[in-house]
C-alpha cells in the first residue's frame, strides 16, 4: 500500500550554527564554539521530519546554484525525501541561515533568503503541476518564508486537488488574511500569533483567545506554540492546553518545524485536532534534546509515547 504525501513547500537553508557564551548583543565580539554546517529551513525540515515518518516526502522550493544547494539537500535526499521539486535559481546564492544558540539553548536566528525568495513563472507552473499530480491521501504543509504570491498560488491548487493545507506563518508580516479559509491548521508561535492578530500574548490565557481568534477566522484547528514549549489548541468544539514535557533543553533550533511536521503528519493520518497537536509537542519537546535541527528529529515511536503522556496533563479551557 503506497503511503500519505506530505508535500513541504516553502524555505530550504543551509544552517551555519554555533553555541555563544554570552546572550547575543550583549558585547560585540562573542566566542563561539561547537561549529555546525547543515540542511535546514522550515520545509526541508518537515519534509526530512515527514520522511523518517515512513510517509512519501516531497520538497518543493528553491535553491541557488552554488555549492551552498549541496549542503542543503545532501541529507534530505540521504534520508529519502523526494528532492525533484526544487529547483535552482541561476546566478542566485542558497538561502543562509545563522544560528547562535546561547547559554539558555533559545535560538537566535539571522536568515538570509536568497533563492527562497526567487521565483519565476516556470518555477510556480512546476510547483502547481507537483500539486496537481499528488497523490491522494496527501496535504501540503507550507510558510511564508517565500513570495506571498506564490504562497497563494499553492494555497489554491492545494484546495483544488482536495489537499489538507497546513501553515507555519513565518513571516507572519506576509501572510495575507483572506486565506485563512483555505487552511485546515495554523501552528505560529506566541509572537507570530500576536503578529497575525494585533495584540499582545503573555499567557496561557492569551494564547487560548488568539487560538479561538485565529479558528474564527476560518481554520480548521488552531495551535499557538507556547515558549515553554507546551501549545494551546482551538478547534470547533474544544479549546485544550497542552503542556510541555519534562526535558533536558539542549538546543530550541528547529522546535517549532517537528512541531508543525508532526501536527500536519498526525491530521494525514487521522488523528484528531487534539491528538496532532500532541504529537507536535511531543516532537518539537524531543527536538530540544539535541544540538541542531534534523539531527535531533526523533522518530515515530518516541514521539507518539510521548504524545500519549503529554495526552494526560491536557486540560480544557474557557475564554
Amino acid at each position: 500500500m503506497t503511503p500519505p504525501t506530505v508535500l513541504s513547500l516553502g524555505s530550504i537553508n543551509a544552517d551555519f550554527q554555533m553555541r555563544v557564551d554570552a546572550e547575543p548583543g550583549s558585547r560585540d565580539l562573542l566566542q563561539a564554539r561547537d561549529f555546525a554546517r547543515m540542511s535546514g529551513g522550515k520545509s526541508a525540515n518537515t519534509a526530512f521530519i515527514a520522511a523518517r515518518f515512513g510517509l512519501r516526502s516531497l520538497l518543493l522550493g528553491r535553491v541557488g546554484d552554488d555549492q551552498l544547494a549541496e549542503q542543503a539537500l545532501g541529507t534530505l535526499a540521504a534520508a529519502g525525501v523526494d528532492i525533484s521539486g526544487v529547483s535552482q535559481v541561476p546566478g542566485t546564492a542558497t538561502a543562509v541561515s545563522i544560528i547562535l544558540v546561547p547559554p539558555d539553548a533559545k535560538k537566535q536566528i539571522v536568515l538570509a533568503t536568497n533563492a527562497n525568495d526567487c521565483w519565476d513563472d516556470d518555477a510556480i507552473q512546476a510547483l502547481l503541476t507537483s500539486i496537481d499530480q499528488c497523490p491522494q491521501p496527501g496535504c501540503i504543509v507550507l510558510n511564508c518564508e517565500i513570495p506571498p504570491a506564490v504562497v497563494r498560488s499553492a494555497l489554491g491548487a492545494a484546495r483544488k486537488r482536495g489537499l489538507d493545507a497546513i501553515l507555519d506563518p513565518s513571516f507572519a508580516e506576509r501572510f495575507e488574511p483572506d486565506l485563512y479559509p483555505l487552511l485546515r491548521g495554523i501552528t505560529p508561535n506566541a509572537a507570530e500569533a500576536g503578529e497575525l492578530l494585533d495584540r499582545s500574548i503573555t499567557s496561557v490565557n492569551d494564547a487560548a483567545q488568539a487560538a479561538r481568534a485565529l479558528h474564527a477566522k476560518g481554520v480548521a484547528i488552531a495551535c499557538v506554540k507556547l515558549s515553554d514549549g507546551g501549545c494551546v489548541v482551538a478547534s470547533a468544539d474544544r479549546l485544550d492546553h497542552i503542556p510541555a514535557g519534562d526535558m533536558n533543553i539542549v538546543d530550541t533550533t528547529g522546535a517549532g518545524d517537528a512541531f508543525t511536521a508532526a501536527f500536519a503528519v498526525a491530521l494525514l493520518e487521522g488523528f484528531d485536532g487534539l491528538e496532532a497537536a500532541a504529537w507536535g509537542v511531543a516532537s518539537a519537546n524531543l527536538a530540544t534534546t539535541g544540538y541542531g535541527s534534523q539531527p535531533s528529529y526523533q522518530g515515530r515511536a518516541e514521539i507518539t509515547a510521548l504524545a500519549g503522556q503529554l495526552l494526560k496533563s491536557a486540560r480544557t479551557i474557557d475564554v
